[in-house]
């Protein structure tokens, strides 16, 4: 698996029964914390091992930092990292610094999976359902805080997603109990270009069902007030030609199905049949999953509902 179908991670074949997942992701913070951007920043890398239905096996961090902070600043941000590890049950077993005006934190972590095991973006069918297991919003959220916006709910709620790490999601998917056609995580292109990433390969078309897709309390009205990241109105651009949408949805409507995410949750298609067992699955994992669409015949798309 390299990157022809935008997939979250590589896979390199070892043996009959043996895969490894390499995945690579870090970036400027998204929040104040220093420990809590660590902890967001770690949980967004380790995501992509487990959208290939993969289990970590350990990280090395990457970390670039300015000279005019002070170290306990980094300090506190790979304390946020370790966490997130610790929590994947992963050591970290180095990595690499350099110096730069902006920090930036993330990790490069390998995996391991079945090569008979492994989930990609592109193997949905016709008749299969979509199931989300995030609410959306973080981008604009974010972004609200930045601007001194949000609301003390909304903060913390926004962090929690973004920190939160897919591993009982990803269990659940990758369990042999399950038959997952196609897995993705929701990240910077959004719910709509992740989505149409996944129709792209499968070559078929999805109904996403506008009042079952979970976001974020808040985000809504701030999208409607033109709190929206600069990523996120280039998502909606990018994907538009590819969605159908209501003639009469708002253009917030749209900006919050594009919104840009950080460590969004996991989109399945799961055969129409399984799909309440898996979310029953999800429910006894502490996730709350969603079924949000299907995907049917026609050309690769998105067709919002409401």
């Amino acid at each position: 698996m390299g990157f022809s179908t935008s997939d979250d991670a590589a896979v390199y074949r070892l043996s009959a029964d043996t895969a490894i997942v390499e995945t690579v992701d870090f970036f400027p913070p998204v929040v104040d914390d220093p420990v809590v951007f660590g902890e967001i920043a770690a949980a967004n890398a380790i995501s992509d091992v487990y959208a290939m239905g993969g289990r970590p096996l350990f990280a090395l961090n990457l970390v670039a930092f300015p000279k005019e902070l002070p170290l306990e600043v980094l300090e506190k941000i790979l304390e946020g990292g370790q966490r997130k590890a610790d929590e994947a049950g992963i050591p970290i077993l180095g990595g690499h610094s350099i110096s730069d005006p902006e920090p930036k934190y993330g990790m490069a972590v390998t995996g391991v999976v079945h090569p008979k095991r492994v989930l990609t973006n592109a193997g949905a069918k016709p008749g299969d359902a979509l199931i989300l297991t995030k609410p959306i919003g973080s981008g604009i959220a974010t972004t609200a805080i930045k601007r001194g916006l949000a609301d003390a709910t909304l903060a913390k709620n926004v962090v929690e997603v973004m920190a939160r790490l897919n591993k009982a999601a990803g269990e659940v998917f990758a369990s042999p109990k399950h038959k997952v056609h196609a897995l993705t995580d929701i990240t910077g292109y959004g719910l709509l270009g992740h989505l149409w990433e996944m129709m792209r390969g499968a070559r078929a078309r999805a109904r996403l069902f506008l009042p079952f897709v979970p976001i974020l309390e808040g985000v809504p009205a701030l999208a409607g007030d033109g709190v929206v990241p600069g990523g996120t109105r280039a998502n909606l651009e990018w994907v538009a030609r590819r969605v159908k949408f209501p003639k009469d949805l708002p253009e917030p409507v749209r900006l919050v199905l594009a919104d840009a995410q950080t460590n969004g949750g996991l989109l399945a298609a799961v055969p129409a049949r399984a799909a309440h067992r898996v979310i029953d699955a999800l429910a006894r994992a502490g996730v709350d999953g969603a079924l949000i669409g299907e995907v049917h015949e026609g050309r690769p798309g998105i067709d919002v509902i409401i």
